[in-house]
């Protein structure tokens, strides 16, 4: 299944819990081979992904979360043209290096389309300091 809009993502993100998004090569290349923390080259105890279920802290609309989580890796499809995101549930059995879920069991539920990414994108600059950038944000 392939998600289109920014608008159908929202749907499903508030009918389906347990949602993520990542970006890989998708879920065969996955079931191959985990995540690797690239500095200690460590391989994770399961996938490192982007939550896309708000947590309660979050009062903004739910839009706005799934830009944000959307555009917080979008810099790996960048460096790698055959990583695409992708949306999965699964067990989580820990947290990666950048305090990321990391799931097992996971099951594929969707892929995003690259109008969605740039629907979420074009979101993301004008909900959010476009100065900072999700690569440049400073933890509180």
């Amino acid at each position: 299944m392939m998600v289109e809009t920014l608008a159908a993502l929202e749907e499903l993100a508030s009918t389906e819990s347990g949602l993520y998004v990542r970006y890989s090569e998708g879920f065969d290349s996955d079931t191959r081979g985990g995540s690797i923390d690239t500095e200690s080259g460590l391989e994770l105890p399961g996938l490192s992904v982007n939550p896309l279920t708000p947590e309660d802290w979050w009062t903004r609309p739910l839009g706005d979360w799934l830009a944000r989580q959307l555009c917080q890796y979008k810099h790996l499809q960048e460096k790698n043209p055959d990583r695409f995101a992708w949306i999965l549930t699964g067990r989580q059995v820990g947290r990666g290096p950048d305090c990321e879920p990391l799931l097992v069991d996971v099951e594929p539920i969707a892929r995003l389309s690259p109008k969605l990414l740039n629907e979420a994108q074009q979101r993301y600059r004008e909900k959010f300091d476009a100065e900072k950038g999700p690569e440049n944000s400073q933890p509180a």
